[in-house]
């Protein structure tokens, strides 16, 4: 398990690359730290499919974001790269993001140029805002930061929308305005890689997205770091995994009428208290009770 919050812009100077599991609550990012995972990626799509039900489109709100992050936070000692969409809003709305989102315990913020409501990047429609208006926005998402270990992560989704070349020029111009990080969404090809990193040629920090099913062809951590990216996430990767497992654990309870038959592929009641830590929280609520009159 974690036991410190370490810098995660020092750490992406470091040559091994990052990967950053997708979470959505406490529990699945106390999970993902017990794993060993020390940077965890707060994703908006995963908070969509799972407190909403409903699908990446932009009916998630900011503070549902916030409010999220403030639980996981405080559960974890990851670092927690925060999806913030579209900032909800003009620079302004950008820069309450970035304030709240800060002390609420994220460690990186992410942003990106379509125009609002936004959609996955992995599913077609999607409308981007001109480019001196997302520069402006990241620039007041850098003024507004407290601490400047608090990572700006720019995220353009041009490669599916105007192409690669455009895609390309909108990271080297957030580049140019101090952003931390870049994020090329939809990449779909190793040409469309190496394109990139010509282009961008190592002079920043670039994330990779794996999603399961999407546009880009899925690669390991490895190779991806051996091809120049710093950071990978899997942001919707849990939920996936999560429904296909429910959907088999309902379907048994609605057959068989008990949950005899999925009991090994669980934890009793026992087990999870244990790895929640009640015991100990118990022991401690009671050292400050006090001694009954």
């Amino acid at each position: 398990m974690v036991t410190s919050r370490a810098s995660l812009k020092e750490r992406l100077n470091e040559k091994d690359i990052i990967v950053a599991p997708g979470v959505f609550d406490a529990l699945s990012a106390s999970l993902a730290e017990n794993a060993g995972f020390d940077t965890l990626y707060l994703s908006g799509a995963s908070l969509a499919y799972t407190k909403l039900g409903q699908p990446d489109i932009g009916l998630l709100s900011f503070t549902e974001i916030a409010d999220s992050l403030w639980r996981i936070s405080d559960r974890t000692n990851a670092s927690i790269v925060a999806d913030c969409d579209t900032g909800f809003g003009n620079a302004l709305n950008a820069m309450r993001c970035v304030k709240m989102l800060e002390r609420a315990g994220a460690n990186a913020i992410q942003l990106e140029d379509q125009t609002y409501p936004k959609r996955c990047g992995h599913l077609a429609g999607k409308t981007l805002v001109p480019l001196p208006e997302m520069v402006g926005k990241l620039k007041a998402a850098l003024d507004a930061r407290q601490n400047e270990e608090t990572m700006i992560v720019a995220r353009t989704d041009a490669l599916g929308v105007i192409g690669t070349q455009e895609a390309i020029d909108r990271a080297l111009a957030f580049k140019e305005c101090g952003v931390d990080m870049v994020f090329i969404e939809g990449i779909r090809s190793d040409d469309d890689i190496q394109q990139i990193m010509t282009s961008l040629n190592g002079e920043i920090p670039i994330m990779a997205n794996m999603v399961e099913g999407g546009e880009t062809p899925l690669k390991n951590a490895k190779i991806l770091e051996s091809l120049g990216f710093s950071l990978v996430i899997f942001p919707g990767a849990l939920v996936r995994a999560l429904t296909a497992m429910a959907s088999e654990f309902f379907a048994t309870l609605k057959q068989d009428g008990t949950t005899d038959n999925f009991h090994e592929r669980m934890l009793n009641f026992k087990q999870l208290n244990d790895y929640l830590g009640t015991a100990d929280m118990l022991a401690l609520g009671q050292k400050y009770e006090g001694e009954q009159q």
